[in-house]
């Protein structure tokens, strides 16, 4: 699947409705690029586009980077912000909200395995630990990027069906 690039911005150009809405954008784009360089797949950051966000709770980035195996994709989206963050394959993800819904499903799958006393070691990684406490504050964010985020990009969702 091709990705739609035509509702990207590249970060260099990313910008809020303020000063510290641009801050904090730029504080979700940090957390991103050191979650992705964290992985040692990953040699650097290419090229880096902001997506989608709402300050301070979440924003989806896409990273093109230089893999050190040719197992790994060359470009992926990272979702980051007050949430576990999560990299992406844009196989069934062309833009941004496609990749936030995708991270809301493989999300609840965890949510779903922890909630009810299965194992999560074959389901994305969440980097805290499987507590139903855990489940249930993740299912409440969930909600809200589903419900509130997510309902604004109905025609970006249509691509991904």
């Amino acid at each position: 699947m091709r990705i739609d690039a035509t509702k990207l911005t590249a970060i260099e150009s990313m910008v809020g409705e303020d000063d510290q809405e641009t801050e904090e954008f730029h504080a979700l784009y940090a957390q991103a690029a050191k979650f992705l360089e964290s992985f040692r797949w990953c040699a650097k950051i290419n090229t880096s586009h902001f997506g989608l966000g709402v300050a301070n709770i979440v924003a989806v980035f896409l990273f093109e980077i230089v893999p050190r195996s040719s197992s790994v994709d060359s470009f992926l989206w990272v979702v980051a912000g007050d949430l576990p963050p999560a990299y992406l394959v844009t196989d069934s993800a062309p833009n941004a909200a496609c990749a936030l819904n995708e991270y809301i499903v493989e999300m609840r799958k965890w949510v779903d395995a922890v909630s009810t006393g299965a194992p999560t070691t074959d389901l994305i990684p969440v980097n805290v630990p499987p507590t139903i406490e855990n489940a249930r504050n993740l299912e409440l964010r969930l909600e809200y990027l589903s419900e509130e985020i997510l309902a604004d990009y109905q025609e970006d969702l249509a691509a991904c069906q």
